[in-house]
């Protein structure tokens, strides 16, 4: 089994490319999803997280506004929320593997991979990237994005020039579809991966 690390800064088409994989017959597991549904009402990380950020939870629902405005302004509480979540996201990361045990490879979506220093878990690292201006256009179209709250986010993030040196293949999402489709071919093909479900 191939463990495929996709990732990327935000607003490079991840999530695009991910479902690009998915359709190509690679599980996807996206660690983003994940922790939306242990943030979610019910979810197994909400009182966790209420408990350390007092505030943020209110009737059993987790304000990630109010939350993403405490942890973005202060490292140290960044810190303390990953150390929450990250240790749920890689448990059920766990039991995704188990689950396509008999996979020929398996992708991982995980946005902070090189920020986690998790890159060296898998076998092959694919960057998606995209020009500067294309990517701010994406993600400022976003309900509730700012300048500020992107540079903010920015500031966290491994450059994007970085990750493309660090990376064993790079997606480029500036352009149409189908050439994003292509590049997901070529990588399945180089890795021998057979495509198709």
């Amino acid at each position: 089994m191939i463990r495929i690390a996709l990732t990327g800064s935000i607003g490079m088409g991840k999530s695009t490319v991910a479902k690009m994989f998915e359709q190509a017959g690679v599980p996807v597991f996206d660690a983003d999803a994940i922790v939306r549904r242990l943030q979610a009402p019910g979810g197994g990380l909400v009182e966790k997280i209420g408990e350390r950020f007092p505030g943020t939870v209110r009737c059993g629902t987790l304000d990630r506004e109010c939350l993403a405005h405490i942890v973005l302004a202060d490292r140290d509480k960044l810190a303390a929320l990953e150390s929450i979540v990250h240790p749920a996201v890689r448990d059920a990361r766990e039991g995704f593997v188990a689950e396509h045990k008999n996979s020929p490879a398996l992708v991982f979506e995980i946005p902070l991979l090189f920020e986690t220093g998790s890159e060296k878990e898998f076998d092959k690292v694919v960057v998606v990237s995209a020009p500067p201006d294309v990517q701010r256009a994406r993600v400022l179209a976003r309900a509730g994005m700012t300048l500020a709250k992107l540079d903010s986010i920015l500031d966290r993030q491994t450059p994007d020039d970085e990750k493309r040196r660090r990376a064993d293949f790079v997606i480029e999402t500036g352009r149409d579809l189908s050439t994003t489709e292509e590049q997901v071919r070529e990588i399945l093909a180089c890795l021998g991966v057979a495509r198709g479900r």
